[in-house]
């Protein structure tokens, strides 16, 4: 289950409302954020304009409107891509638009989240997010 490591609070992201619920299958899964027209943090994004904004990684089952850290500038350890699958060090991360899914594909048009370094399949990997940058 992947986790955020390091994450300073006043500069390395926001806090947003939820705009719908976490369900414990999404729970320690990292996920891409977009932002709706009520500044309500929704995965994915209707559209490449649209842009994502950040990663969530919940640790807990949330209600919509709950309010979530959005990491922009952070490390997330334990890091595997929202289907589960280990990623290797030094892979470059990106997150699929219309589904939030933060994968090492570069199909569509995708929007750099990040990078991976240490592990790999025998190590737990650290994912480096820089969103936005």
């Amino acid at each position: 289950m992947s986790r955020i490591d390091k994450y300073e609070p006043m500069g390395g992201g926001f806090r947003a409302p939820l705009a719908a619920a976490i369900d414990s299958a999404h729970v320690g899964v990292v996920q891409a954020v977009s932002l709706n027209g009520s500044g309500r943090a929704v995965v994915g994004g209707a559209a490449a304009a649209i842009g994502i904004k950040g990663i969530i990684c919940p640790v807990r089952v949330m209600a919509a409107g709950d309010i979530i850290d959005v990491m922009t500038d952070g490390e997330i350890v334990d890091f595997t891509d929202t289907s589960g699958t280990v990623v290797a060090a030094g892979t470059d991360v990106f997150a699929a638009f219309a589904t939030g899914a933060v994968t090492a594909t570069t199909t569509g048009t995708p929007q750099y989240v990040g990078h991976t370094v240490e592990g790999g399949a025998a190590n737990a990997t650290r994912l480096i997010v820089r969103v936005g940058r």
